[in-house]
């Protein structure tokens, strides 16, 4: 099962590609330094959704 957190990180992993992307095209560095930092504040959610995940998985099945 996906958690939310998972999803939620994803998308925001995304968006920040594509901001970084677009601010690369039109030359903006703020831009593009947000679009990276979007990219790590989603792979560190989407990462704790996985941790999350396997250790209900693991807690589930023990009991």
């Amino acid at each position: 099962m996906v958690d939310k957190n998972e999803i939620s990180g994803g998308a925001k992993e995304l968006g920040g590609k594509v901001k970084e992307g677009l601010g690369k095209l039109v030359g903006n560095d703020r831009l593009q330094a947000e679009g990276l930092a979007d990219q790590a504040e989603g792979k560190t959610e989407k990462n704790y959704g996985k941790v999350k995940d396997a250790a209900k998985d693991t807690l589930g099945s023990k009991h």
